[in-house]
Order: C-alpha cells, then structure tokens, then sequence
C-alpha cells in the first residue's frame, strides 16, 4: 500500500525495535503541561511562602523566561539542524528532529517526551542555582519551565490548531516556511524576535 503525502506528513515510523522505548517517544501534547504546570506553580508558591517580593518573583521569572527563548532559538538551530558525521551522527539527528522535519503532523511526536525534556530541566536547575544568587533561583527556574510549556504547546497548536488569531498566523506561517520553504530560517518557534537578532529571519528569495 502506497502512502498519501497526508499520510506521510501524519504518521511517523517506529523510531526504536524496543515496545517500550518507542511508545515513550510518542508523547501526549497536553504532557507538558500536565508534568511541568504544576512545578513552574509550586516554585511561584514557594518563593512567595519564603517571603520573596513580589517585584523580584516577577523580574526573575521573565528573565528565566527570556533564557528559554534563547535556549529554545540555540537549540533548534544549532543542535536539531546540525547532522553529525556517521551512521551514529545520521541516526542521532533523525531521532532528535529529523523525524519531525519528514513527519510534521504526527500529533505525538510534537512535544519533546520526558527522556529529552528531563535532562533539559535538570541542567537548568544546576545552571540556576551555580550562577543566580539564592533569591533569584527558584522564580527563575520557574520562567524557564515555564517557556519550555509554552514552546512545546505552541509547537503543537501552530501544527494543528485552527485558530484565526492574526498572530498566531504570523508564528504559524514562519513555523511553515521554516519546516516547506527554508530549514535555514524561521527557528524561534514560539520566540520568533531571535531570528531578528542573529538574521535568521525570514527573507523572499532574491531574484536573478
């Protein structure tokens, strides 16, 4: 049976020979903020309990939200389009995101599963508490998680919601003609103002 190109777009292959590995690699949309909602609260609940001011708990948890987004732009662009040398090098670019670039709507392998989202958080807690002082850890460690839920949902809706709110049509159309026109720009997801900044954005095509 020959696949459509809807098909192909939709339905990713197994990705390992191990049942278990494979279905922890194909991840509920709603994963991310069901697992991580709660702990971005909790952080927020408990500087406030330890006495935190207000205006540090805010400043903090945007500055750890403007971490993500560049970790989020960096991380796209410099380590999921980068194809290692090798078999290894090309079988570990295909599980990192080249599945996603040959199947982008298959709708559970849209956010990163807990064995890739994990290690990102558990390094941001060691950078957070190594380079911020003691009362900025927790609410900046609270605004990365938090702009990880938001890259991660928007990744999903931008594949497959319908929602005709003008500036999820901008951020929808960028994510399209990164993924159908040039793997080479539009990498800021749900951060797209690093693109500005490193002139990664989206450019016409010159003419000649």
């Amino acid at each position: 049976m020959i696949e459509s190109p809807t098909s192909q777009l939709t339905a990713s292959p197994r990705l390992f020979k191990n049942d278990l590995l494979d279905k922890l690699s194909r991840v509920d949309p709603r994963l991310p903020l069901v697992v991580y909602g709660p702990i971005v609260l909790a952080l927020i609940v408990w500087a406030a309990w330890h006495g935190t001011p207000a205006w540090i708990i805010a400043g903090c948890f945007v500055l750890g939200y403007a971490i993500w987004t560049l970790t989020e732009y960096l991380g796209h662009r410099f380590l999921f389009h980068t194809v290692f040398p090798g078999k290894i090098g090309e079988r570990l670019h295909f599980l990192l995101h080249g599945v996603h670039h040959d199947h982008p709507n298959d709708p559970l392998r849209l956010v990163m599963p807990l064995l890739m989202s994990g290690p990102i958080m558990a390094i941001a807690v060691l950078v957070t508490w190594t380079i911020f002082p003691e009362i900025m850890r927790v609410t900046a460690l609270a605004g990365f998680i938090a702009g990880y839920v938001v890259y991660d949902t928007m990744h999903y809706l931008l594949h497959h919601s319908r929602s005709q709110n003008p500036t999820f049509l901008w951020l929808k159309r960028l994510h399209m003609l990164h993924h159908f026109t040039d793997h080479s720009r539009c990498f800021g997801v749900a951060a797209p103002w690093w693109d500005y900044v490193f002139r990664t954005e989206w450019r016409k095509p010159s003419r000649s």
